[in-house]
């Protein structure tokens, strides 16, 4: 014994603080961090923040076990989604989902933010397009901002591509419908932020990085659009 009462072989336990949020105590081995880290940083930076492994078990432990409120979320959002594509067609259903991941993928540019009336004012500007063109009118319809009207160039060649091989005047007429649900939902989409639709689209749809290598044959076979 020492002279204050200690063992001579007593251990000091070393606390470690989590690298990331440098305040709760790192308890999980992290190897998208290489690190320990808190389970706080775990579930609210996961595929974020953290390059998760996909042999991370505390990864494969979410998916297959969500936290109850991420269920509820995720079962709000499909309600709110399937609600705005009542009605539309099987052919129209497939371009509404293109043109929403066309919109989850957009960058835009100088690190600007997408909020929800840039995609309303670009979604309306090139339906009135499509509206025209399907009574044999060219007419570009322009949007009334340039964060919509670069939003509008971006989407254009995406839903003309995926129109090869439609009747012309078919395929506008789908294509306008589609753009008047997603200018819609836009303009309508509650939330507390302004980009209530364009994160309700990021949480429902997650699109897979086509491969740059990607053969013609396997560029036709992935076309969304069936004529």
């Amino acid at each position: 014994m020492s002279s204050r009462g200690f063992s001579a072989d007593y251990t000091i336990v070393r606390t470690v603080i989590c690298p990331l949020c440098g305040v709760r105590r790192a308890k999980r081995g992290c190897p998208g961090v290489g690190q320990q880290i808190c389970p706080v940083c775990c579930g609210t930076k996961r595929l974020t923040e953290i390059n998760c492994p996909p042999d991370c078990v505390y990864l494969a432990s979410a998916r297959e076990h969500p936290p109850a409120v991420a269920v509820r979320q995720q079962q709000r959002d499909v309600g709110a989604l399937v609600q705005v594509m009542r009605d539309l067609t099987e052919r129209q259903t497939q371009l509404f989902f293109l043109a929403a991941t066309a919109l989850v993928r957009y960058q835009p540019p100088e690190l600007q933010t997408l909020v929800d009336d840039d995609v309303s004012a670009a979604a309306g500007a090139l339906a009135g397009t499509f509206e025209t063109a399907a009574r044999g009118v060219i007419y570009e319809h322009r949007a009334p901002s340039l964060a919509a009207e670069r939003l509008a160039a971006a989407l254009k060649p995406v839903l003309l591509e995926a129109g090869k091989g439609i009747p012309g005047t078919a395929f506008e007429r789908d294509a306008a419908v589609v753009l008047r649900r997603i200018e819609g939902a836009a303009r309508m989409a509650n939330g507390e932020s302004k980009r209530a639709f364009v994160d309700l689209l990021g949480r429902v749809i997650k699109p897979a990085d086509a491969a740059p290598d990607a053969s013609a044959e396997r560029r036709e076979e992935s076309r969304l659009i069936i004529p």
